[in-house]
Formats: structure tokens, sequence, C-alpha cells
């Protein structure tokens, strides 16, 4: 599914647009001409699907160069495995916090029992280990072809969490993951580095990025205004309350 010129959504679950296996989030591909970047990886079980959808558009699979991971819940990570097994050259990055998780298959680390027991994977359901070629720092950039990607810290939905921010043509794209959803949402959870207080912090520091496209984990997108879902949350918190809950 095309977004953007710039911008394709090549995976999503149940909690999206059912492309791919219904545990995935939403995965997205970016075109940075030269080479193409991954933004999360689903859980794996959907991984042939997501590559299908990328050779569906055209692009050669061999130029798939980066899996940019926002945080290492099994739902945005644990498919990092199985697409670096089917794409040839892709190189996986991920904040420190996260990359040693990932690169130990550490499942206690991401809450994957905690997900197991509220009944969202299956109980043979398992994080393959990975290697990360690179540990990623706020502020960052990240070169994909003709596009630089800067890296957020925004921690709060986990520990580890990054978003992505691009700027193409005129327009400021946001890649959020988890941190936020439409309409100024955000999605707490009972596990042990769910912290609302570094949450609201990571919310505040998005005011006046004047971000045009709006590409969360799950759900809704917008391709224009993106900001006012980032201006909706920090009304919230202004007013010294919490944003309402996605799910």
């Amino acid at each position: 599914m095309q977004l953007t010129h710039r911008v394709y959504l090549v995976g999503s679950g149940a909690a999206g647009f059912s492309l791919t296996h219904p545990t995935d989030c939403h995965v997205y591909l970016i075109d940075g001409g030269t080479e193409l970047a991954l933004v999360d990886a689903g859980t794996g079980l959907g991984g042939h699907e997501i590559v299908a959808n990328i050779r569906a558009h055209g692009f050669d699979l061999a130029a798939v160069r980066h899996l940019l991971l926002t945080h290492l819940h099994a739902d945005h990570a644990g498919g990092a495995a199985r697409l670096r097994q089917l794409l040839p050259n892709l190189q996986v990055m991920a904040s420190a916090v996260g990359a040693d998780w990932l690169r130990r298959g550490d499942e206690q680390a991401i809450s994957l029992d905690r997900g197991k027991q509220g009944g969202f994977y299956a109980p043979e359901y398992h994080l393959e280990a990975c290697p990360v070629a690179t540990d990623l720092t706020d502020g960052q950039v990240v070169t994909v072809g003709d596009l630089a990607i800067q890296v957020l810290d925004v921690p709060g939905h986990s520990q580890g969490h990054v978003a992505f921010l691009m700027r193409d043509a005129g327009l400021t794209y946001l890649f959020a993951g988890d941190l936020l959803f439409f309409g100024g949402k955000i999605h707490l959870q009972s596990i042990w580095d769910c912290d609302l207080q570094a949450h609201l912090r990571s919310l505040q520091r998005l005011a006046g990025l004047g971000v045009d496209v709006f590409l969360p984990g799950h759900g809704a997108f917008s391709l224009r205004d993106g900001q006012r879902h980032i201006d909706a949350a920090n009304r919230w918190i202004e007013r010294c309350l919490v944003p309402p809950g996605f799910m």
C-alpha cells in the first residue's frame, strides 16, 4: 500500500489493515532511491507476506538494507531474525537497550511472557535472537539513499523506545512506533518497563516539530497535519491529565 512517494505500508495486523499476520504491527518501507529501509518487523509470522508486498511494489529485495526498530516488543521486533534471513543485505538497528535484548533473545526483558499470559501471543511463539549491526543513539542520523532519518529517544511505552523523524520534499514524517496513536491516544501496559512519567516527557518532546505525516505502529495514520495528534496528547498533559488509551 503506497502512502506517499517515499513510504509504503508493507505489513499490518489485526490492529491495523490486516495486510499480514494478525499479530503484526505496521511495517513501513522507506524508499531512499538507491536503497530501502524498513521501520519495524512485525512478529515474524508474517515475514514472507511482508517480503511479497515489497516485491509486489516492484522493489529489488537486495536494496532493502536497513531495519529500524522502534522498540523490542514482539509485535515490532520479533520478526527481525526472520526478515534478516529473507532479505540478503538487511542490517538491524535498534536502541542500545533493545539491541542487547534482541542479541540475547531475552523474552523476559521484552515482556513476552506477559504478552502470552494476556493472550496476545501463542504459547509456542518465541523470540529468535538476532544480530544487531547498529546501536542507535538519540540524535543520530541514519542515511537511507538520499534520505536522512533522525533518531529520537522517546522512552515510556517501553525502555529503549525510539521514534524516527524524516524530512523530504517539504514534508516532515514521524514514525512513532507505540509512543502515540491517532487522536492523541497512548498505550500503557502493566509491564515492568512501562513508565508513565517518561512517556509524558517523551510526548512533550514532540511539541513544535511540525509533523505532516504521522505514522504510528498500529491503527489509523495521517498523511497531512499529523502534528494535531501530538498537540491533542499534550493538551491533556497541560491539564495535568493522562491522554486517553489506545486500547
